[in-house]
């Protein structure tokens, strides 16, 4: 009976030395759901569990959950004004100098690598950038990399034992869901509001050049901008980006985007300084009765095309003016915002198929997509 009594203490005492080695060198192997990405990036998704919902009533445990990993972004940024090289301005106002112009917004803590996403508009321009936890600790935050066309930047902090939101999958998000809207409104603190997902798939906003939007009623107000919007199991299911308001506050209109694009944003970055996007080099136009009969094509759906770039993929591929392009790669296009997204989607320097109507005939073309060019951040 000793001996067994031995071996049974010896193998438990081996295993908790194990596990204070993995506690102590690989933390990350504890953690349940740990994935990597194609960058290395360390993430946290949530188990598939439809249809689970939280106790009656109360959102608390989701609040728990997902506030620790979204923090507030100060940020600040030295201007001068406009005229304070005019000779006549200095010598009637003297030399201004610069003067530190501050922001604020919010931004998640999405890997304990120390990446955090946030929105382009939060952080662009700025000099510096402090982040703080609601631990209250504080770190400078480093600009590893923007997106403009989806209005999302990746920022890095050196700090140990982070808390980390666990991913969602925004794609089955449906009308209806109820979501909490975490963030640091007009800099108040960190305040949770929550609402319902009011629509899907919203573009033609004229925000970003790549939409596809969650609509939310829950109080989304200036600082919220870089939060997080979780469902009511604490999952991310959006970054919370911009609002519809006639007096700068709520009006029950508030705009997330997917977590499905912010992985990929976020991935594209890390892995090599920017997001590349496919692209073949003409202008779009919304299908219309008079469009149609001035290009002289019979067709009712589609996206057509109005001008086609000289010597650009799509040119190269024989497209034209007046073309209909009705689908790529298998995918059907309805709408300008479904050709930018599908073409996005293309690999620069393979071919891929295009359904095209051109006239009375239908065609498909071959086009070997280029890289699409980096663009400014439009003004919101």
């Amino acid at each position: 009976m000793k001996r067994y009594w031995l071996l049974f203490s010896q193998a438990v005492t081996v295993l908790v030395a194990a596990y204070f080695v993995v506690a102590t060198l690989q933390p990350s192997w504890l953690r349940g759901g740990m994935t990597t990405t194609p960058a290395g990036i360390s993430l946290i998704e949530a188990p598939a569990t439809p249809g689970a919902q939280p106790a009656a009533g109360s959102f608390s445990a989701a609040a728990r959950k997902a506030a620790p990993a979204v923090v507030s972004i100060n940020t600040s940024k030295a201007v001068r004004h406009p005229r304070s090289n005019d000779p006549w301005f200095q010598f009637f106002f003297g030399d201004q100098g610069t003067q530190a112009q501050m922001g604020l917004g919010s931004g998640v803590i999405i890997s304990p690598d120390g990446y955090i996403l946030t929105n382009n508009h939060v952080v662009e321009g700025a000099d510096e950038i402090e982040v703080t936890l609601t631990d209250s600790r504080r770190a400078s935050a480093t600009v590893i990399g923007t997106d403009p066309e989806t209005d999302l930047a990746v920022l890095k902090v050196e700090l140990d034992k982070l808390p980390v939101i666990v991913l969602g999958d925004s794609d089955q998000a449906a009308v209806g869901d109820q979501v909490l809207a975490i963030g640091n409104p007009f800099g108040v603190g960190q305040t949770v509001t929550s609402g319902i997902v009011s629509a899907l798939g919203r573009s033609q906003l004229g925000i970003n050049t790549f939409e596809n939007f969650i609509q939310t009623d829950a109080a989304i107000n200036p600082g919220n901008s870089g939060g997080a919007l979780v469902d009511v199991n604490g999952n991310l299911m959006g970054i919370n980006t911009a609002i519809y308001s006639r007096s700068g506050g709520s009006m029950g209109i508030g705009f997330a985007i997917p977590v499905s694009t912010a992985k990929l944003v976020l991935d594209g970055i890390v892995r090599d300084g920017q997001v590349t996007r496919g692209w073949i080099g003409v202008e779009p136009g919304e299908l219309s009765p008079e469009l149609a009969q001035t290009f002289g094509v019979h067709a009712t759906e589609g996206v057509i095309i109005t001008g086609v770039l000289q010597a650009g993929p799509a040119a190269q591929a024989g497209m034209r003016p007046g073309d209909v392009i009705l689908s790529v790669s298998g995918k059907a296009i309805r709408n300008v915002p479904q050709l930018l997204t599908a073409v996005a989607a293309l690999k620069p320097g393979e071919a891929s198929p295009f359904e095209v109507q051109r006239g009375d005939t239908r065609l498909e073309i071959a086009v070997t997509a280029g890289t699409r060019p980096r663009q400014q951040q439009r003004r919101r």
